[in-house]
This record gives structure tokens, C-alpha cells and sequence, in this order.
């Protein structure tokens, strides 16, 4: 891969995960950027969940440091990329990757108090650190936000909540881009597909009484490209990819990583 983000810093939002048996999206993509030479903010709401993903870049030479905050306060965001700037002296990249599905349900069965809860973490968390970054990227008159959206946003979905949400997770990202092309700042997004990752699986397995294996195998079946699920890394090289100069004429774009997921009209 080579050092494509070296001199840079970068914040990942959601960098540490829940447990499980596979990584999850926020933590390969920390460890991904810190092996492409970034030095990484590693932001969540578990302090011991993003003090582990820093220990793992640190345990390959790395550079990294952990911040505790909840990303649906305003003050918590403005705090996060504060830190990123003192510890660092810039802000590079922001890459936004919170969401949850858990809780969902058909309109009719859906309660609004559910509505409000699903759309404040899946959509205003990526509002909210974007407006804070925008200040400092503008002032270098560079800068890259990644966006982690879902094909959930342009495919057929059973649950309305988290679909609508990531839809407009990809039309901020649009607004994003516009709006700062201007100040040399890209604003793009990654829409994950099915993914072996702790937080699709582990309450899956929970919920449906299922093995993690029996989890996987329903999963994989649904996926075109060789019937088997993304990871964690497949996102985090999506992301290494946005966030450096290769695509510096990359701005807006929707980019899917599904395994042809979005495409399959089966």
C-alpha cells in the first residue's frame, strides 16, 4: 500500500466496535489509514473499545490516540476534531462511520420516538462533525470527509428507518461536496453491503437464535460476488482510497462496496 496518507491526520468516528469475531468497518479503516501513515484520532462512545484499536496501530509501529465522546452532542463532535487539531496541528481526513439498524420496523409498526432515535445517530452524528471539521479543512484549503452510507439507501429494504436515514446520508454527502468544493475539500461515500463485521452478525445471532455460522451462510447466499460477504477491510481500503491523492478528482461519489449487491435484480 505504501505510505499514500503519510503527514496526514485523520479522525475516525466509530473506530472502536462491539466484540465479536471479525473486525468491524471503524476499526480496519483506523488501522488501514495509520498503516498508510496517517496518524488517527480514534473516536467513540466506548473509551476501552478505541484505546484497543489504537493498541493494535501501535503494536505495528503506528500512530494513534484514543477520545471518548458521543457523537449525537454537539459539543462532543466540536471536542473530537478540537483534539485532532491540537494533537496533530490539522485535520486531514474525517471519516464518519456510526449507524445503527437495531430497532427498526415497518412504517406501521414503527414508533416515532424510534424514528427520531435512528435518524439522530445514522444521519445528524455525520452533520454534526462535518460542520466542525469544515472550519479547520477550509482554513488549509484541503481537506477529505468520507461518509460510510449503506446500499440499504438505494436498494429495496424491509425497514424504513435505517434505509431513509443513509438516503440522506448520501444526499448530505452531495450537498457536502458542492458546498466545499469551492475551499479544495471532497466530500464522498461508501455504501457497505452485506459485511462479516461484529455488528451485523453477533445480533443477528442474538435475535434469530442462530449460530454466527448460520448467520454467515444466510448472508452469503444473498451476495452475487462469489456468494460470500465484504469485511471490515474491504471498507477500509475503499477509505484509504477516497482519503488520498489518488482520487483527488473524486468528489460526491456513492461508491458501493457490496459485491454487486445494489445490482442484483434477483
Amino acid at each position: 500500500m505504501g505510505k499514500r496518507l503519510a503527514d496526514r491526520a485523520a479522525v475516525v468516528i466509530g473506530g472502536g466496535q462491539q466484540p465479536g469475531e471479525t473486525v468491524g468497518n471503524g476499526r480496519a479503516t483506523a488501522i488501514l489509514f495509520a498503516r498508510a501513515g496517517a496518524r488517527v484520532l480514534v473516536v467513540d462512545r466506548d473509551r476501552e473499545a478505541a484505546a484497543d484499536t489504537v493498541r493494535a496501530i501501535e503494536a505495528e509501529g503506528g500512530a494513534a490516540a484514543p477520545f471518548e465522546a458521543d457523537v449525537t452532542r454537539e459539543a462532543d463532535c466540536e471536542a473530537a476534531i478540537g483534539t485532532c487539531v491540537e494533537r496533530f496541528g490539522r485535520i486531514d481526513v474525517l471519516h464518519n462511520n456510526v449507524g445503527r439498524s437495531q430497532g427498526d420496523r415497518e412504517v406501521a409498526e414503527l414508533g416515532a420516538a424510534m424514528w427520531d432515535e435512528l435518524h439522530e445517530i445514522n444521519v445528524k452524528t455525520y452533520f454534526l462533525c462535518s460542520k466542525h471539521a469544515l472550519a479547520p479543512m477550509r482554513a488549509r484549503g484541503s481537506g477529505c470527509i468520507i461518509n460510510v452510507s449503506s446500499v440499504a439507501s438505494t436498494i429495496i429494504s424491509p425497514t424504513v428507518a435505517y434505509k431513509t436515514s443513509k438516503a440522506a446520508v448520501n444526499a448530505l454527502t452531495h450537498s457536502l461536496a458542492i458546498e466545499n468544493a469551492p475551499y479544495g475539500i471532497r466530500v464522498n461515500a461508501i455504501l457497505p453491503g452485506l459485511m462479516d463485521t461484529p455488528m451485523a452478525i453477533e445480533r443477528r445471532a442474538r435475535e434469530w437464535n442462530l449460530t454466527r455460522q448460520e448467520v454467515r451462510d444466510q448472508r452469503d447466499a444473498r451476495v452475487p460476488l462469489g456468494r460470500k460477504m465484504g469485511t471490515g477491510w474491504d471498507v477500509g481500503h475503499a477509505a484509504v482510497f477516497l482519503a488520498s491523492d489518488e482520487a483527488r478528482f473524486i468528489t460526491g461519489v456513492l461508491l458501493p462496496v457490496d459485491g454487486g449487491q445494489s445490482i442484483n435484480t434477483e
